[in-house]
C-alpha cells in the first residue's frame, strides 16, 4: 500500500504529523512549488527565494533519508500552477491508496484541502499539526466562557504545562512577566552584533535566479538574500541569538536605531513559521542559557513569552474566530493604504526608515511593525484588509494565521478588542522615546501643531475623538480623553484642522 504524502511549504519539519509512519522505498513524498501560492498576494521576493530553496533543500535531505520525492518545481515544464492540479497530476501518476497530509496553517488553504477527497476520489487523512505547544481544542477550550482573552493569563498556564521557567509551582524569579526592565533606549556608543548570515550555495542561487526571473515586479529586492534554508542554518542561527544577542535582546527589544535593522532580535521566526525550528527547542535553548548564567532573566523571559505566550495565542485567535475575523473593522476604516508604504517616500524618517528596512530585508522588528507602520494605520483610519495585505506581502516571516491577528487585532485594534485590552495608540513622544528617527526627521516632534509638527501628534488626538462611541468606556483611556476634555476650543480645532489637511494630502 502506497501513501502519497503531501508536504506544505511551510511544513519543512522532519517532525511534522504527515511523516509519522512514512516509511522509505514505499510512500511517495510529493512537495511543489506553485505559482498560485506566489502570486495570491505579490509576495517579497526574498519570501519566495526562502521558502522555494528551503523546500529543495528539505526535498533533498528527504531523499538522503531513502525517500521517494516528487518535487515540481515552479518552472518545471509541466507545471500545473495550484496545489489542486498538481495533487491531481500526483495522484494519475501514482495511484495512492491514501493521501496524507497535515492541516494547513491559512484558512484559505484548509477549506481548499477539504474539497480534494471528493474532488480526486481517493481518501485524503489530514493531521493535527503537533509542531505548536496548545492544541486548538485546548485554546478553544481555555476560551470557552472567558469575557475576555489576555495574552498573558493563557501565557501563564502555558508555562505550568511545559514546566518552562518554573520553580516549585511559581514563576522563576517571582514574577511572570518582565516587560518593564526591557523598554531602554541604547547609547550612541552602543555596539551591534553582527546578524547571522548564511551565503547562498547552489540551490539558493538556482532559486534567486527563478525568483528574479518571474517575480521582479514584486515589492522588495533579492539583494544580500543571507537567510537559513535548511535545518543546519536555521540551528546556527538559533545558536548564534543564544550566544550574542540574547543577553542583551530584552534589554532593547523595544528600541529602533536607524541603520540597525536587526539589533539584538533572534531572526528565526523566518525558520518558526516554515519548520526548519520548532518552538519547543527554541525555548528550552533560552532557558538554558538562564540557567548556565550566559543571559538574564529578563531578556530571556521576554524571548520565551514572544514564542509560549503570543506566537501561540495568536494561532488560536486567529483558528477560533476565521473566517469572520477576516473582516473586522469596528472602527469602519476605509481609507487608501498610502503609496509611501511602497516606495518609502515620506518625510516622516520613522516611516521611510521602517518601510526601506522591509524592502532590503523583507524584516522589520515587532515595535517598527507595531508602533510605526501600524500605529500610523490605526490613527490614519487605514483599510485593515489594505493594511492586512500589505503586511502578508511584506514579511518574510508574514503567513495570515500570525499575521492577521497582529495587525488586525493588536496593530489596529480593528476587532474591537478581541485580541488587545486597548489600542496601541501612540503620539510621537512614544517614537522619540524609543528611537533615534526623530533626530532626522522633517517634522518637530516637539511641536503639536501645525505644518512643522510630528503628524503622530495631532493623528493621536484626532483617532480619540473620531472613535470616542467605541472607545470612550475602555478603563485604560479614561485619563486620556479626560485630558483631551481640559484642552480649549482653539487647541482641538487645530488638531482637527491639521488633521483633515494631513490625511487629505495621503490622497
Amino acid at each position: 500500500m502506497a501513501n502519497l504524502i503531501m508536504i506544505l511549504g511551510d511544513q519543512l519539519s522532519r517532525s511534522i504529523s504527515s511523516l509519522n509512519g512514512a516509511q522509505p522505498g514505499q510512500d511517495i513524498l510529493f512537495l511543489c512549488e506553485v505559482v498560485e501560492e506566489a502570486t495570491y498576494v505579490k509576495h517579497h521576493p526574498k519570501k519566495i527565494a526562502l521558502i522555494f530553496s528551503a523546500m529543495r533543500h528539505f526535498a533533498q535531505d528527504l531523499r538522503a533519508e531513502g525517500f521517494t520525492v516528487h518535487y515540481r518545481k515552479l518552472d518545471d515544464p509541466d507545471s500545473k500552477g495550484s496545489f489542486t492540479n498538481e495533487l491531481a497530476d500526483a495522484v494519475a501518476r501514482y495511484s495512492p491508496d491514501k493521501i496524507i497530509l497535515t492541516e494547513a496553517g491559512e484558512w484559505r488553504v484548509q477549506q481548499t484541502i477539504q474539497t480534494w477527497q471528493e474532488d480526486l476520489g481517493v481518501p485524503v487523512e489530514v493531521r493535527a499539526d503537533t509542531r505548536f505547544l496548545a492544541t486548538l481544542d485546548e485554546f478553544a477550550h481555555w476560551a470557552s466562557g472567558r469575557k475576555q482573552l489576555r495574552m498573558e493569563y493563557f501565557y501563564r498556564e502555558m508555562r505550568k504545562k511545559h514546566a518552562i521557567l518554573m520553580d516549585k509551582g511559581s514563576p522563576t524569579g517571582g514574577k511572570w512577566n518582565y516587560d518593564h526592565d526591557n523598554r531602554e533606549k541604547p547609547s550612541d556608543q552602543q555596539a551591534y552584533p553582527a546578524p547571522f548570515h548564511v551565503p547562498p550555495d547552489e540551490i539558493t542561487q538556482e532559486v534567486l535566479s527563478l525568483v528574479e526571473n518571474r517575480f521582479s515586479d514584486h515589492f522588495g529586492t533579492l539583494d544580500g538574500f543571507q537567510y537559513a534554508v535548511d535545518r543546519t542554518g536555521a540551528r546556527a542561527a538559533l545558536d548564534h541569538f543564544i550566544q550574542h544577542n540574547l543577553p542583551t535582546f530584552g534589554t532593547y527589544q523595544d528600541a529602533m536605531v536607524q541603520g540597525q535593522p536587526w539589533m539584538f532580535h533572534s531572526h528565526i521566526s523566518f525558520y518558526l513559521n516554515i519548520g526548519l525550528l520548532e518552538p519547543l527547542e527554541c525555548i528550552k535553548a533560552a532557558e538554558q542559557a538562564y540557567h548556565n548564567n550566559r543571559a538574564p532573566l529578563n531578556c530571556v523571559e521576554g524571548f520565551i513569552r514572544q514564542i509560549l505566550g503570543w506566537r501561540e495565542f495568536v494561532r488560536g485567535i486567529y483558528w477560533l474566530k476565521m473566517p469572520d475575523y477576516a473582516d473586522e473593522n469596528t472602527f469602519n476604516a476605509t481609507r487608501d493604504l498610502p503609496a509611501f508604504y511602497w516606495t518609502g517616500q515620506t518625510m516622516m524618517n520613522c516611516l521611510r526608515q521602517c518601510v526601506l528596512d522591509t524592502r532590503q530585508h523583507a524584516y522589520a522588528h515587532h515595535i517598527q511593525r507595531l508602533m510605526v507602520l501600524g500605529n500610523f494605520a490605526l490613527l490614519s483610519g487605514i483599510d485593515p484588509k489594505q493594511v492586512n495585505e500589505w503586511f502578508l506581502i511584506v514579511y518574510a516571516d508574514a503567513f495570515e494565521w500570525v499575521e492577521m491577528p497582529n495587525v488586525t487585532g493588536m496593530a489596529l485594534f480593528a476587532d474591537g478588542g478581541l485580541l488587545a485590552s486597548k489600542p496601541y495608540a501612540s503620539s510621537g513622544a512614544y517614537i522619540q522615546k524609543m528611537s533615534n528617527y526623530c533626530d532626522r526627521c522633517s517634522f518637530d516632534v516637539r511641536k503639536k501643531n501645525g505644518p512643522k509638527a510630528c503628524p503622530f501628534n495631532y493623528l493621536y488626538w484626532d483617532f480619540l475623538e473620531r472613535n470616542r462611541d467605541q472607545l470612550s468606556n475602555n478603563h485604560r483611556l479614561g485619563m486620556i480623553y479626560k485630558s483631551y476634555e481640559r484642552m480649549t476650543k482653539e487647541k482641538k480645532q487645530a488638531i482637527k484642522d491639521d488633521s483633515l489637511r494631513f490625511l487629505n494630502s495621503l490622497n
